[in-house]
């Protein structure tokens, strides 16, 4: 563990305190996604106009130890199946900011009601590989909590220790061919779950603004 590491720096609060600055909106910035690992990749050519996104990372308050709600998508979706993912989806016409459709996201595939997250700021706009604008939203979930996993769409949530998360030395590269074309990802295994591709981006994007 490194000297200004403390007790408490994966708690909740010093959560808080890191993510003050990161309150957006940040406008359009392509900084952050996929194509920084692929620079030229001929599947990001195919992409013409990126359908907006929003997720939210629930950092659980658990004392000195947060840890962050993940889920499993349902093998059945045609988008992303299996993978594992922050909850969140498509912004609808309805939703009144990218923060209300994390939050109706959220309620919809694992029944966490909004009554127990405060939000407390976005990160960057993370651009996917799959033609995907995402608003990472950053929430705290207060511990007194029950899920209800909506099975049409989430095969199983979890929770994954802060620290896990936030420590580079699990943030592994690895790649996979597309169309005979090497595309590069981040790949995070934890408990049997696999955590890579996009939602490993975002939490390498949270790792570099809150962390490094």
């Amino acid at each position: 563990m490194r000297d200004d590491v403390t007790a408490a720096t994966y708690s909740a609060e010093d959560f808080r305190s890191r993510a003050a600055h990161e309150r957006g909106p940040f406008g359009i910035d392509n900084s952050y996604g996929d194509h920084r690992f692929n620079p030229q990749h001929p599947r990001l050519a195919l992409q013409r106009e990126l359908r907006d996104a929003a997720v939210l990372i629930p950092v659980v308050d658990r004392s000195d130890e947060a840890t962050v709600i993940l889920t499993k998508r349902a093998e059945r979706l045609k988008n992303h199946s299996g993978q594992v993912a922050f909850p969140g989806g498509t912004i609808d016409p309805t939703d009144i900011s990218p923060e209300a459709a994390a939050l109706r996201e959220t309620m919809e595939e694992i029944g966490l009601d909004s009554s127990h997250i405060e939000v407390i700021g976005r990160l960057p706009d993370y651009v996917a590989g799959s033609g995907y604008r995402i608003v990472p939203v950053l929430g705290i979930v207060q511990p007194a909590f029950e899920l209800t996993i909506n099975a049409d769409e989430v095969d199983a949530a979890f929770e994954v220790p802060l620290r896990f998360l936030m420590d580079p030395v699990n943030h592994r590269r690895d790649s996979r061919m597309w169309n005979d074309q090497e595309w590069f990802f981040y790949d995070m295994p934890y408990g049997g779950q696999r955590i890579w591709g996009v939602t490993a981006g975002i939490v390498r994007t949270l790792y570099e603004r809150l962390y490094q």
